[in-house]
């Protein structure tokens, strides 16, 4: 058998292993164990697999797998796997297999006249842009923009997709480097052959300086805002003057026929104790809000009180935040150095990162949890790189190595891709990635 012949090429000493997996057929081995060399490491136990399921299938295309011993990634040689964790390699050893996190298809690049600062890929329906250019766009997949977001005088630095669900409508917020914030509305179904230019419905006035990061709380009934003015504001969404924010309404003439209101909206609260730059802020939870400073803080807020409830520390300017894993209560965060953190704030003296990943060379510009995972997460850098993690190793599962130049953003996009853009104005679609 071919499997036979490339496990006797291997000098090296043998340990019996037994390849499990919970994933469905045609992905299932022959539960028997069997005598693999000690030096194979994640290729060669790939291998393995892949010659195991031609065996049983002899139409099997090969594909590339990751392997737990214990709940724990491998990635070194086994032997060094089972030394560097006292595992006796005299009883069968059992090795989990799982479809390796990896892409396996890149899209067609979608261009921007400028760089591409921000991207949200929270709804399955579209992908929304936030570009140098001072248009925001909506995206139905690679190449296919359907909808321009004009209106503002500055740089897009941040974007927020509200409510997409249902049919019809679907309403996102944009924030700018012309220190407002806008609120838009447009027909997911529409499709025509050329984008449609819209207009926000309501704009957002009240920060003294670049708007830098917006965040929509789950309810979609309001927006929360950092800025370089080191203050968070909190906003309502809806579009009528029942909540007492709305300061004035503007109408203007469409096609010399209809008329299209755009009303502007003021501040309901702020939220202040930063002290340099509100880099990034999310709003996980109905009455929390999380924002990450270039005053090297990660502060939790009570949305009810405006009270700072815990600060992190880190020693580094942050640019970006997120919440997610366990209890979707771990606290990601990056910034002007390599190292992506992540705090758990349950745990006495969360001060100290419980993980940190360091394999990119310069800043790093974003970070997302999965969704559906409480182990997968992606960063992106200046480095030009998108670099997918899982808790269970410290090395990245991939290395999405697509664009030319820095990577300003990245989030994931209906659970098996990753969407991001950056100062090569391209929008890069990365797909099929098995997240188990």
């Amino acid at each position: 058998m071919e499997i036979d012949r490339d496990i006797n090429e291997h000098n090296s000493r043998r340990i019996q292993v037994r390849f499990v997996t919970k994933l469905k057929a045609p992905y299932k081995v022959p539960a028997t164990a069997i005598a693999i060399p000690s030096d194979l490491s994640r290729l060669g136990l790939s291998s393995i697999v892949n010659k195991l399921l031609q065996a049983v299938d002899s139409e099997w295309k090969t594909e590339p797998f990751d392997f737990l011993i214990d709940g724990e990634l491998v990635r070194m040689s086994l032997e060094q796997f089972l030394l560097a964790k006292g595992i006796s390699a005299e009883k069968i050893l059992e090795i989990e297999y799982i479809r390796a996190v990896a892409p396996r298809k890149e899209e067609e690049p979608s261009p921007h006249d400028d760089w591409v600062s921000a991207v949200d890929g929270s709804s399955p329906r579209f992908i929304l842009t936030g570009c140098y250019d001072g248009l925001g766009r909506v995206w139905k997949g690679a190449g296919w923009c359907t909808h321009i977001l004009e209106g503002h005088g500055g740089a897009i630095s941040s974007v927020s997709i509200i409510n997409s669900e249902g049919a019809g409508n679907a309403t996102v917020a944009t924030a700018s480097k012309d220190r407002t914030l806008r609120l838009w509305k447009f027909d997911v179904e529409d499709s025509s052959d050329r984008p449609a230019r819209i207009r926000a419905y309501k704009i957002l006035r009240g920060h003294n300086a670049s708007v830098q990061s917006i965040a929509a709380k789950i309810s979609g009934d309001m927006v929360c805002s950092g800025s370089w003015d080191c203050t968070i504001n909190l906003w309502r969404t809806s579009d009528s003057d029942a909540d007492g924010d709305v300061v004035s309404i503007k109408k203007r003439k469409v096609k010399n026929k209809a008329e299209e209101s755009q009303s502007e909206g003021e501040a309901v609260s702020t939220l202040v104790g930063h002290t340099q730059c509100v880099s990034c802020v999310v709003w996980p939870q109905h009455e929390i809000i999380y924002s990450a400073s270039w005053d090297h803080s990660v502060r939790q807020w009570d949305v009810e009180t405006c009270k700072d409830l815990s600060d992190i520390f880190c020693g580094k300017v942050l640019n970006c935040i997120d919440i997610g894993g366990e209890g979707s209560a771990l606290i990601a965060a990056g910034g002007s150095d390599p190292v992506l953190r992540i705090w758990d704030p349950r745990k006495p003296g969360s001060s100290a990162p419980v993980f940190q990943f360091s394999s990119h060379s310069s800043w790093i510009s974003a970070c997302k949890w999965h969704y559906r995972s409480s182990f997968h997460l992606l960063s992106s850098s200046y480095d030009g790189k998108v670099m997918l993690w899982d808790l269970r190793t410290a090395w990245p599962l991939a290395i999405l190595d697509t664009h030319k130049d820095k990577v300003l953003c990245a989030d994931w996009w209906k659970g098996d891709s990753v969407v991001s853009g950056g100062a090569d104005a391209q929008l890069r679609i990365s797909s099929d990635i098995s997240i188990q």
